[in-house]
């Protein structure tokens, strides 16, 4: 796991939020920038938390937001339950199901299904993209917008997806109604391109956050738990997860959707 970048705190008015990060995931915090050390460091200020780096290379402020940008597009414009990721998940219908995603990333995919109506865990290790998440999901929920149903359907937790899938198959056992319908992996794929091809946004998390070598292990004990089905976001041409097979698959332009279907949704 890559080391844990430092925060800086450039708002006054927010330096007891950035303590509240910096120890609920173990974050160092520096005075000021000129204390900085490292290629990215973390940042927050008027507009939020973001991940920065150094160099003429180093992208923009990465952060999560949920209201502006493509994704806000995306939200208004996006195809609803038509849309691949939707029918994936199997939001036929008035379907809502309640999502487990293990691998929540910057929550884009998440934040879609929370928007159609599904009820959202988002499950992330990292330290660092967690407290994006956590910045970025308390700023969505404020916002008079789609705060409501931020508010209502998404939970963050900071956790490994593997302990996580152990601690849901041992609560299963004792309470079964209580296991997620639907299971949602989008790990980090190692690309063999060259770095120069990759959008600059996505070479600062992946320098950061690092490939998701051990994905294969999570399908089999996501199928144990998921009550309906595991679902598995691939680049167009990659292999699937752990060389299973899937159910079926829904295609989109670039990417693809394996469907898992469990014995207790077949």
């Amino acid at each position: 796991m890559p080391a844990l970048l430092p925060l800086v705190c450039t708002d006054p008015a927010r330096h007891a939020e950035a303590a509240g990060l910096a120890a609920r995931y173990g974050l160092p915090v520096l005075a000021d920038i000129d204390a900085l050390y490292g290629t990215y460091w973390l940042r927050l200020d008027a507009t939020g938390l973001a991940l920065l780096g150094r160099g003429a290379d180093a992208p923009g402020p990465v952060q999560v937001d949920w209201t502006g940008g493509a994704l806000g597009h995306r939200l208004r414009f996006g195809g609803g339950r038509g849309q691949p990721l939707a029918r994936a998940i199997g939001l036929k219908g008035g379907a809502c199901p309640a999502v487990a995603d293990l691998t929540a990333g910057l929550g884009r995919d998440a934040c879609v299904l929370a928007a159609l109506g599904c009820r959202v865990t988002l499950v992330e290790r990292s330290p660092v993209v967690c407290a994006l998440l956590d910045d970025g999901i308390a700023r969505a929920a404020a916002d008079t917008g789609i705060g409501s149903w931020v508010r209502e359907r998404v939970q963050l937790v900071h956790a490994d997806g593997s302990a996580w899938l152990q601690a849901a198959a041992q609560q299963a056992q004792a309470a079964p109604a209580q296991r997620p319908e639907v299971i949602y992996l989008d790990p980090m794929y190692p690309h063999r391109e060259q770095s120069a091809l990759v959008k600059k946004e996505m070479r600062a998390f992946r320098a950061v956050v690092g490939d998701d070598l051990d994905a294969d292990a999570l399908l089999a004990p996501a199928l144990a738990v998921a009550l309906r089905r595991v679902v598995v976001k691939r680049p167009k041409g990659a292999p699937p997860l752990a060389g299973r097979a899937p159910s079926h698959v829904i295609a989109s332009p670039n990417t693809r959707y394996d469907v898992y279907v469990t014995l207790a949704g077949a």
